[in-house]
This record gives structure tokens, sequence and C-alpha cells, in this order.
């Protein structure tokens, strides 16, 4: 089975615009535990595609992003962690737009400056793909340069801590 991955419901449009035809949708919520508490429960053969808004600090906004690889975001400090490949997504119609290939980066926090060029940053990933589901692929679309305003006119998205 297939099951489309979107963090918030405002991303629906980007299942209806990339993958149409899809209606087997979980909305997970945003972050870390809402992935794990959305799919501790999922058959780990369940085929996974995530489709959601990301950061770059240097693609153009609206970009589409076919991931290729997911890794944590931890600038501070390296210590040996597994590199995730995802697989690609097996969609005539999504393969049809030629999407950008980068690695995305999943960090507990939005990310508003990094000097990593040529790839992603979200808040999911990593985690989704922790989970052991057999096959994972994604699909990023670029909603800002590291800017949460930015992010919050495009997509009406999470709001600020207060």
């Amino acid at each position: 089975m297939r099951t489309i991955l979107i963090a918030e419901d405002g991303e629906r449009q980007l299942v209806e615009q990339y993958l149409p035809g899809e209606t087997n949708i979980l909305v997970t919520g945003v972050g870390a535990l809402n992935i794990i508490r959305s799919l501790r429960d999922l058959p780990r053969d369940t085929e996974i595609i995530n489709i959601g808004y990301a950061g770059s600090a240097n693609y153009a906004i609206g970009t589409v992003v076919e991931v290729t690889e997911s890794r944590l975001h931890h600038p501070n400090v390296t210590y040996p962690e597994p590199v995730q490949t995802l697989q690609p997504v097996e969609d005539l119609f999504f393969r049809a737009l030629r999407p950008q290939q980068a690695v995305c980066y999943s960090n507990t926090d939005f990310v508003l400056a990094s000097p990593y060029k040529d790839c992603v940053f979200d808040m999911e990933l990593a985690y989704i793909c922790a989970q052991g589901f057999s096959r994972v692929s994604a699909i990023k679309i670029v909603s800002d340069n590291l800017s949460l305003h930015a992010y919050h006119e495009l997509t009406n998205g999470v709001e600020t801590a207060e």
C-alpha cells in the first residue's frame, strides 16, 4: 500500500499538483514527535511518499526537489550516523517534471541560516526514514530561503513560539 505523508493540511494542494489522483493521504503534524506518533502503527512494508514544503539557502522559491538522501541537521557537532538513501518517486507525471535532486536535512526547529547549499531543510523526513519503512521517497517544494516570514506568506503554516 502507498501512503502520502504531509505535515499540515494545507499541503494537500501539493499532492493534487504533483501526485494527481493520490487519495491515501496521512496528515502527520509538524516535527519529530508527531512523526513518531503518527507512523508507529503503520506496517513497515507501506510505501511512503513524503511531500511538503522545505527551506533552502540557495534554491529559488518554488523549486521542486526530489530528495535523494535524508540526514539530520546538526551543524555544531559531528558524530557518526547513517545516511538514509531514499527511493526515486515512481510516478510518471512527477518524473516528467524533471525535479532537482538534492539532500534534505531535518532539524527540530525552523532553519534560519546555514552555510549548506544545494540542499533543502525540513522538520520531518529524517524521522520518517528512521522508522524502518522499506520504501521511502520524498518531494519537497522550496517555500523560502531560510525565512520564517516568507514561509508564512506562502504556506500559512506553523506559528512562532510565544
